[in-house]
């Protein structure tokens, strides 16, 4: 992808974070918040968060509603100011999706 793709190079981010907060685990309500300074974690990890793994078709709904967002967003924006913001939504909106359909078409002819 080339530098200069700016529309591409901000919807592949967004998307990205989208999906690892998508593999976040949600907190136990009934786990303590605090706790005294000896009683913390010590150590290489200690600290780590335990992460969800997506499957496929998880992430491809991710990136659906990634694009979705885009796309809804871009016809909200009527005004004639707004013409140049809503065009570059549309445009990451459809990076996304060629992402998408490129990777269904892939996986349908394996």
């Amino acid at each position: 992808m080339r530098a200069r793709d700016r529309a591409a190079v901000s919807a592949l981010r967004a998307t990205l974070a989208a999906l690892d907060n998508a593999e976040a685990v949600p907190l136990d309500e009934t786990a303590p918040r605090a706790a005294a300074l000896e009683a913390s974690p010590v150590g290489a990890g200690a600290t780590e968060a335990a992460r969800r793994e997506l499957s496929e078709e998880e992430m491809v709904d991710v990136v659906r509603a990634e694009a979705a967002e885009r796309l809804e967003a871009a016809a909200h924006l009527t005004a004639p100011a707004h013409a140049d913001r809503a065009e570059r939504l549309r445009t990451e909106a459809a990076v996304l999706l060629r992402f998408v359909d490129g990777a269904e078409g892939t996986a349908r002819s394996a």
